[in-house]
């Protein structure tokens, strides 16, 4: 019989270790290692190969991932290497497992981060096809106009990043706060999007990522319940099937995934 190949990537994020993308990044830097040799990016492995990291083996594969909702503060580096940065968000959040953050919140902004051991669910997260919703308070240094807020939700166009952001969902708050539904993870986005209008972000709070909502206080964090995670798995079976959905004319006002959590709240009630 015939022993099951699995690409390193995807052997390192299985065994919970970090992100295919994370993995990615430790292979082609020469930290990991396959019965004592340094190998290529797509090199395959199976169960019975040594896989170390920084000479640490990584043999157990995980049954009961953690997946957590964390409240991220200021001046926090949502980065795993603690060798080179020391606010990182490994070291502020001590869980007493290995995990590893589902994409990034800039050092200046705060609010609502995933953490966990599940590569898997990082790798349909990530997905930049997905277009999971992502929901942001923004305060600005100056008061809003109608025209700021028409600007913002029609796309702007970036041009150090040579993109035009996808059409979103902006409401006005008050005379200097707005919120914002994004479907798109650009660096940066919504920092460049104020600045290309004149306007300069005082404040940045991630509140909410697809169905699950930031309600824990600046620095803490709370496992996902398990209606959470169900609902999550849910918005999750279909990314390919919204991808090709999304590159139709949708209206910002309500997107997709917004209109599914809905349904799916109403069919609890």
């Amino acid at each position: 019989m015939e022993e099951k190949l699995t690409r390193l990537n995807k052997y390192l994020s299985e065994a919970g270790y970090c992100s295919r993308r994370e993995a990615d990044r430790l292979i082609d830097a020469g930290r990991v290692t396959i019965n004592g040799s340094v190998p290529e990016l797509g090199t395959k492995v199976t169960q019975n190969d040594v896989v170390e990291v920084d000479g640490k083996s990584i043999t157990e594969r995980k049954a009961d991932f953690v997946y957590l909702a964390f409240n991220k503060p200021v001046g926090i580096v949502c980065t795993t290497d603690t060798r080179v940065e020391k606010d990182n968000i490994i070291d502020y959040i001590k869980y007493p497992k290995r995990v590893f953050p589902i994409g990034r919140l800039d050092k200046p902004s705060e609010g609502l981060i995933f953490l966990t051991d599940d590569g898997d669910i990082v790798n349909k997260i990530l997905r930049a096809s997905n277009n999971h919703d992502k929901e942001y308070i923004v305060t600005v240094d100056k008061p809003i106009s109608q025209t700021f807020i028409k600007r913002m939700a029609g796309g702007i166009y970036l041009e150090d990043l040579d993109k035009t952001t996808k059409k979103c969902t902006v409401r006005k708050i008050d005379s200097h706060t707005f919120s914002i539904i994004l479907t798109q993870g650009l660096n940066r986005q919504i920092r460049r999007m104020c600045e290309y209008l004149t306007y300069e972000v005082t404040s940045l709070k991630r509140t909410r990522i697809m169905n699950i909502k930031l309600d824990v206080p600046v620095g803490e964090y709370r496992e996902f319940t398990a209606d959470e995670l169900k609902t999550l798995n849910m918005l999750l079976v279909d990314s390919d099937k919204h991808y090709k959905e999304s590159k139709q004319d949708i209206k910002p006002t309500e997107t997709k995934e917004t209109n599914k959590i809905h349904s799916i709240n109403r069919r609890k009630e």
